[in-house]
């Protein structure tokens, strides 16, 4: 089971220079941030963290995949993500991440926690339309897209004459013969 503790890098006993850390996330990962949105998570991050003098560069590259269902049929897909980050903290007087690349952390601070850096880039990663590619390509079979098809506009049965009930077309000689 993963902690929130698993993602914080004590800074303050590195050696200046560029250190690499390595992530597997999975759905214990999301369960942290009670987020259920993915049926199954397999990322990986590897984290470059450039330590200097005066500030601390973060590289964040995730790649895998989340097994999520598709907004149209329903059915369960495999969804490759990706992404990267770029992340700059400096020291100064308190608190500040209100810019989204630069964080500041008191000059007292002796670690980080990557953890949230980590969920934004994931999530950000996933279309906000999650379309299933069996869908776009035409080789998904499903009973839900079958049916969407039936009842799309445009493609009804035209009725004929016959089907209709005769009853109604002497109703319609009324319509017409007040003119």
């Amino acid at each position: 089971m993963m902690e929130l503790k698993d993602f914080t890098i004590p800074f303050i006993g590195l050696k200046e220079g560029k250190h690499q850390f390595d992530y597997q996330i999975d759905n214990s990962f999301f369960e942290l941030f009670d987020f259920d949105e993915y049926n199954k998570a397999n990322v990986e991050v590897m984290l470059s963290f450039h330590k200097k003098t005066t500030m601390l560069e973060l590289t964040f590259k995730a790649s895998g995949t989340v097994n999520i269902n598709c907004d149209v049929t329903n059915e369960p897909f495999n969804l490759p993500v990706g992404g990267d980050l770029n992340l700059i903290v400096k020291f100064g007087n308190e608190y500040n991440d209100e810019n989204e690349e630069i964080l500041i952390v008191p000059h007292g601070e002796y670690e980080i926690n990557v953890a949230q850096y980590i969920y934004e880039m994931i999530v950000l990663s996933v279309p906000s339309k999650r379309i299933h590619p069996g869908i776009e390509d035409g080789t998904l079979q499903s009973e839900i897209l079958e049916k969407l098809e039936e009842l799309q506009p445009g493609t009804e049965k035209k009725e004929t004459e016959e089907e209709i009930d005769p009853r109604w077309n002497t109703l319609k000689k009324l319509l017409t013969d007040n003119k």
